[in-house]
């Protein structure tokens, strides 16, 4: 992980210059420069203020997040056949088995619709039925077509979108209307 980098990010976010993130460290503007550029490396009592004055912890910090599937094809569906009882499972999300979700029916128009959804806590999963759709989590955009399924936890800002219209099976949990 690139601190210096990461530090000067987390600075811009918070609209903080140099100056002032060094007054609130009670540190100087040259080393917040030099540690940016890392040129030189705080202290952990040092990067606990820095972190502190720049709304974060340690463990927020240091967590990487892991790139997550969200958009699963037929390649990544796994089949189960049952000759016991003569029947044959399709698992259209790979270990879906921890996740508890409660379905609804959604069908968007032809005229480009979206289907907005705030940030909650729960998961959220969709199967295309007909058309395409997008899939916009944060600042990301999945796309899914025809037999494509999604899956995403809905902790971040996202909706759906098609500008040709699309039929899903769409399942959430827990339920969000």
């Amino acid at each position: 992980m690139d601190i210096g980098n990461r530090i000067r990010e987390l600075r811009k976010t918070q609209g903080l210059t140099q100056e002032e993130l060094a007054d609130r460290a009670e540190l100087t503007k040259g080393f917040i420069s030099q540690l940016e550029r890392d040129m030189t490396s705080p202290s952990i009592a040092t990067l606990e203020d820095i972190l502190q004055c720049l709304g974060t912890t340690l463990s927020e910090f240091f967590r990487e997040d892991k790139e997550e599937q969200i958009v699963f094809t037929e390649e990544d569906y796994f089949e189960k056949e049952d000759r016991e009882y003569g029947n044959q499972i399709t698992w259209i999300i790979p270990n879906a088995q921890k996740n508890s979700m409660e379905p609804i029916c959604l069908t968007l128009d032809k005229n480009g619709s979206t289907y907005p959804d705030n940030p909650h806590e729960g998961e959220e999963f969709g199967y295309v039925l007909e058309g395409t759709v997008d899939i916009h989590i944060g600042r990301q955009v999945y796309h899914a077509s025809k037999g494509d399924s999604f899956y995403y936890t809905a902790d971040k800002p996202h909706f759906l979108s098609s500008k040709k219209g699309a039929r899903l099976l769409w399942v959430t949990s827990p339920p969000s209307f």
